[in-house]
């Protein structure tokens, strides 16, 4: 092996997430992901060190020595309003998180990444950061750590209150939530009993585990072998919140991001909640997840 070359080791856990950085260099082999093709351009090499960056188990490596700081692009601007926070934590199931900035400066964090105080800066020197709303409860492990370190006020639902009992403010039963100008939460149960999604703006869909872009079907899907609660449940809230989203943007904890016109979206979250009614409860199995 030589000095430069990428690879990932057997830590993998087929997150999904280098898949997502570097689709044209990363791809799934025998249940993990692997480095396919050594990047060629400076741009690829960026997309490898973001992947490596964001890597919950820090799998992905250059040769021998760890990764240089000096690489780190997080936080990482995906639009002019979102950015993602990379930094996956292994407390936070690897899940992805995003920082929203909001008309007034101030932004919010979505989900959260692994905590350190050095991250907590960086994050912090875009704007103030007044809320962390979590989307549920595998993904609020260091919730309170960062709403502390930035003064801001913390979100989840009672269906999920076990996970951050000293939530600030608790969002309860089914029906919409305004939580800021602009900013809804959609209760949503199945994943788990409390999971909720985000709305901003009405471009903004940051859906926790409810649903995401799946690159294998090319299209919207749930994590049918990975609910903890209740696809039954998800089904009844997919029908009830369906015909009140609008959004341009999908942005899960887990599975790939995606941009189309809402009036796409509009269709497909429909043609989700059709699809979802049919499934019947099944064993817990990872492995079966369509990326």
């Amino acid at each position: 092996m030589t000095e430069t070359l990428w690879h990932i080791d057997q830590r993998c856990t087929n997150c999904d997430v280098a898949r997502q950085y570097a689709p044209e260099l990363v791809a799934e082999a025998d249940g993990l992901s692997t480095v396919v093709r050594q990047p060629g351009t400076p741009a690829e090499e960026a997309a490898l060190y973001a992947a490596a960056f964001a890597c919950h188990t820090r799998s992905i490596r250059r040769g021998a020595r760890g990764l240089d700081p000096a690489h780190d692009p997080f936080p990482l601007p995906l639009t002019e309003h979102v950015y993602l926070c990379g930094h996956n934590s292994p407390h936070a199931a690897g899940a992805n998180s995003y920082l929203l900035r909001r008309p007034a400066g101030n932004l919010m964090m979505i989900d959260t990444p692994r905590f350190s105080r050095a991250l907590a800066e960086k994050y912090a020197a875009l704007g103030p950061v007044t809320d962390v709303l979590l989307t549920h409860r595998d993904h609020a492990a260091h919730g309170r750590e960062y709403a502390d370190r930035f003064g801001a006020r913390l979100w989840i639902h009672e269906g999920d209150l076990a996970a951050a009992p000293d939530a600030d403010h608790v969002l309860r039963g089914t029906e919409p939530t305004p939580i800021a100008d602009g900013v809804i939460a959609h209760p949503l149960p199945g994943h788990t009993q409390g999971s909720v999604l985000y709305v901003a703006d009405d471009t903004y869909c940051f859906s926790g585990d409810s649903m995401y872009w799946s690159r294998s079907l090319a299209d919207l899907a749930v994590a049918e072998s990975v609910t903890w609660y209740s696809i039954t449940e998800l089904a009844a809230s997919l029908a009830r919140t369906a015909p009140r989203l609008r959004f341009a943007w999908i942005l899960p904890g887990h599975g790939d991001r995606k941009q189309l016109p809402p009036e796409e979206f509009a269709r497909r979250v429909q043609d989700l909640a059709e699809h979802t009614a049919r499934l019947r409860p099944r064993p817990i199995d990872f492995a079966a997840v369509q990326w």
